[in-house]
């Protein structure tokens, strides 16, 4: 025009102006014949499922948390603010001073994460009244466990995240919290599992255990008792144990499961499956002698001399003498007979160094030597015998023993009984998993014979019952040196195995005390404690003793129905009910159920007839 616009770049820009229209035209002409994309929905929420006992006794079930927030920058009077909610947020007025001067460079912060439902409506209230509208509360899905650190490693325990840790709650994710999917309108729903341990029966033998701790000053312990028939464990005690209402704050000895993942060497406990096996392959029968002198020596064909000490001088003794009295060399000499393969295989085929396929995460193999291996020695095969030089898991003695107590059968052991889903039904019941014969009837039968044997005038006697029937072994083993290497001359483990009554085995109980102090005599402080156990569960089975005054009846037992718990305008009295009557109230949503105690309820606050309101909170009180 004057010559300011030069000529060659006007083309240009003109050129750049059509291409950018022509690609917003086509990208348009695109966009316009392209089918509309449906809009997924959001993942459903389900609540996720119950655990309970075997008879439906809740152990862990949904509840609500919240987490407090606040604007920092929208507090207008900071001390008035810390004076009102200090002391519900539980800190003191310096500790919430702290927080709050932390966060001012942050526009939002939590106060406070996790507080339950009645810490919630006490906050609720202040801030409305106070007119705080910068507190916000976040609803996240929590976890209640009624009955606090009861079989608390097994439960297991539930993350802020909505998905199990450990325990059942960690194994178990799939059926109490199924994954859904986006935009499907029909969610798959979760459902309960009920585990076989008897919470009543759990609770009387934790307090056994527990008072056996404190007796001996021990580092842990386990206590497992289970069907012998069907392999459903009725108990499952790992001690120290975590309250897992406060599970964030347990220390890592208490959360250990240690009967599935704690391998030890058992000590002579383990003689049971050594003389069982060669018995059974007809290597050695009942009246055969073995020459006890105090010490067990072998010269292998290479010059090396094995030695293995005894703790007596037997002189000569049966094998029913050799269990009785716990003769070391008499088991070394008894291993003798047969070969290092044929040995291990047996060993092998009662379920050692295989986990035994529990539901529980973690499992450990336990630890078995094989023949052609570095570390096998001469040495091997007899202290293998004993109980030594080999690594067990008490879940893994447990259904070795079931191989003896269920006519040469082993049973797999097991801790579901059944999954329901939430309209009742029945998705998965359990049915015993027996697994190959390992023994004769007649073998089994000649090992409880010789466990009784020992229970009535051998080691484990202080574990005899004058009135029923029992079988048992106890064993002390040195623990591992960790430090130094080789063995502590001062840890040792006591443990002993029983199976009861002799004559049609129902029960199994195992127990295992890890660094007691003082006195470590397995035959002096678990089999008085195996007594006591065996004496709580005859009773709590109602398992008949000998001697007792037997009634006619004719087998037919009127129970009455229970009524469902139905909340209406009004709170109903719930004087009389027990905890498997309140489970329906305890998995509402819109009401916080606190349970104290066990049993049935006693009292209850707030009062029957008060108006039932949105988020109330129910205390009660159980004996």
């Amino acid at each position: 025009m004057n010559n300011f616009f030069k000529k060659p770049a006007i083309i240009a820009l003109c050129t750049a102006l059509i291409l950018f229209f022509l690609y917003i035209f086509i990208r348009f002409s695109i966009l316009s014949f392209t089918p509309i994309a449906k809009i997924q929905g959001s993942v459903p929420s389900v609540e996720r499922g119950s655990i309970v006992d075997r008879n439906g006794k809740p152990l862990a079930v949904q509840t609500s948390f919240y987490h407090v927030g606040v604007t920092c920058h929208s507090i207008k009077n900071k001390e008035q603010f810390i004076q009102d909610l200090a002391s519900p947020l539980g800190y003191t007025n310096e500790e919430l001073r702290k927080i709050l001067t932390q966060g001012e460079k942050y526009s939002f912060i939590y106060l406070k994460k996790k507080v339950d439902q009645t810490t919630y409506q006490e906050l609720k209230k202040i801030t409305t009244e106070k007119n705080y509208l910068y507190v916000t509360y976040d609803k996240i899905p929590g976890r209640l466990y009624p009955e606090n650190s009861l079989a608390s490693q097994l439960i297991g325990y539930m993350g802020d995240d909505g998905k199990g840790l450990a325990g059942i709650e960690y194994s178990m994710q799939e059926q109490l919290q199924p994954l859904q999917e986006k935009g499907n309108p029909n969610p798959v729903q979760s459902k309960n599992v009920y585990l076989t341990i008897d919470a009543n029966m759990q609770y009387k033998l934790e307090e056994i255990a527990h008072q056996t701790m404190n007796t001996t000053q021990a580092e842990s312990m386990m206590l497992l008792a289970s069907d012998a028939k069907t392999g459903e464990i009725l108990s499952y005690i790992s001690l120290p144990s975590a309250n897992l209402n406060e599970y964030r704050h347990a220390s890592i000895d208490e959360t250990i499961d240690r009967p599935a993942m704690t391998a030890y060497e058992p000590g002579s406990v383990f003689k049971i499956f050594t003389v069982a096996s060669i018995y059974n392959a007809g290597l050695i029968k009942d009246t055969d002698g073995f020459l006890c002198d105090g010490v067990y020596e072998y010269r292998t064909k290479g010059g090396e001399t094995i030695r293995i000490k005894c703790l007596d001088r037997h002189g000569w003794i049966t094998p029913r003498e050799a269990l009785k009295f716990s003769c070391n060399d008499a088991l070394a000499q008894i291993a003798g007979r047969t070969t290092d393969d044929n040995f291990m295989d047996m060993v092998k085929a009662l379920g050692f160094g295989q986990k035994t396929g529990i539901e529980l995460p973690g499992e450990s193999y336990g630890l078995v030597k094989d023949t052609n291996s570095s570390t096998w020695s001469a040495r091997s095969k007899p202290t293998i015998a004993i109980g030594q030089e080999i690594s067990v898991t008490a879940l893994q003695m447990i259904q070795a023993a079931s191989a003896i107590a269920n006519k040469g059968v082993p049973v797999k052991p097991t801790l579901i009984k059944k999954i329901a889903n939430k309209d009742g039904s029945i998705s998965y019941e359990h049915t015993p998993e027996y697994k190959d014969r390992v023994f004769t009837e007649k073998t089994a039968n000649y090992l409880l014979s010789c466990m009784e044997t020992t229970a009535t005038s051998g080691t484990g006697s202080r574990a005899h019952l004058n009135d029923i029937s029992i079988g048992v072994k106890t064993g002390t083993a040195q623990m591992a040196d960790k430090k130094n290497g080789g063995y502590s001359t001062t840890d040792f483990l006591s443990n002993c195995m029983a199976i009861f009554p002799i004559e049609d085995p129902q029960i199994i109980l195992y127990i295992v005390v890890s660094k007691a102090k003082g006195e470590t005599y397995a035959g002096r402080i678990v089999a008085p404690v195996i007594a006591q156990a065996a004496d709580a569960i005859i009773d709590y089975l109602g398992m008949s003793r000998g001697g007792a005054e037997s009634l006619e009846h004719s087998g037919k037992v009127k129970i009455s129905s229970v009524k469902p718990v139905n909340l209406g305008q009004k709170l109903p009295d719930f004087t009389g009910m027990s905890k498997r009557e309140l489970l329906p109230l305890i998995e509402k949503d819109n009401i916080q159920v606190k349970i104290n105690g066990s049993g049935w309820v006693k009292s209850q606050s707030p009062e029957p007839g008060t108006p039932v309101t949105e988020n109330m909170v129910i205390e009660l009180n159980l004996e």
